[in-house]
């Protein structure tokens, strides 16, 4: 346990020397908060465009709080994806090519010890970030459009972290076979995409794919919190690929012949 926490520190202190714990949340809560304030000031920005006959009313429907906290999470789907993976692309690969890696595994530390402690260590920082900025559009939300129950925030929450955890999963597992960073960003960008697409063209044999955390958090907050039984059975498979991925990822790293 003391091995695992030195090395949970370890990443947290070099985190903060490289800022991620200031431009993450901050690039994620301006990415979220965009969505209900853009929304609020549509008509404006529509009215101050120019281009329009004069006297033109410009009537948008006001869309309701789980509209607007459902086109966040859109928000996130694509760049804040693109985001958390390059923030953790270089984890593994930084620290195998400055030779770093080897420094530690000199020591008694095991490779289960090394992939958890980048799985937590990185994890946390990436909630972390999802949390205060989709709590900042939550926050938008009731203060510009109509209040959203506490359970249905806190539900889509938690049902979108699961895509964050995969996104951190795949990219660490990646990142234990590529050793270039550009390589690592690009492998595991395809494989998340080629998940959701898949997800979007074939959604009655995808319904198990973490790729539609996006989708079911959208509607467990527009049906007011009902849970409904492909998001447990989303929740259980995406569970289950996190342990296999994460178990794969500590075997690969194993398999280093020198580090």
């Amino acid at each position: 346990m003391n091995v695992f926490l030195t090395l949970v520190q370890k990443d947290w202190i070099e985190a903060w020397r490289d800022k991620k714990w200031i431009w993450l949340p901050v690039v994620i809560s301006l990415l979220a908060i965009s969505q209900p304030i853009s929304q609020y000031y549509m008509p404006q920005i529509l009215d101050m465009a120019g281009n329009l006959p004069e006297g033109t009313v410009i009537e948008i429907p006001v869309p309701t709080g789980g509209e607007v906290l459902a086109g966040t999470l859109g928000q996130l789907g694509i760049i804040g994806t693109a985001i958390f993976v390059l923030s953790v692309m270089g984890s593994i690969a930084h620290e195998r090519n400055s030779g770093a890696l080897s420094l530690v595994m000199v020591r008694p530390v095991q490779a289960f010890q090394y992939i958890i402690s980048k799985w937590v260590s990185n994890a946390i920082i990436l909630l972390f970030s999802f949390v205060v900025g989709y709590s900042l559009s939550y926050y938008y939300t009731n203060l510009l459009f109509e209040r959203v129950e506490i359970k249905a925030f806190l539900g889509s929450l938690f049902i979108y972290s699961l895509w964050i955890l995969f996104v951190l999963t795949i990219t660490l597992l990646t990142g234990t076979l590529l050793k270039n960073v550009g390589g690592i960003a690009g492998v595991s960008v395809v494989v998340l995409a080629v998940l959701s697409l898949g997800s979007s063209l074939f959604p009655k044999y995808m319904e198990w794919s973490p790729a539609n955390a996006q989708s079911q958090a959208s509607e467990y907050l527009l049906t007011g919190g009902i849970w409904g039984d492909s998001l447990t059975l989303m929740i259980i498979a995406s569970l289950m690929l996190l342990i296999g991925l994460f178990l794969f990822t500590v075997y690969s790293f194993k398999r280093y012949e020198r580090y």
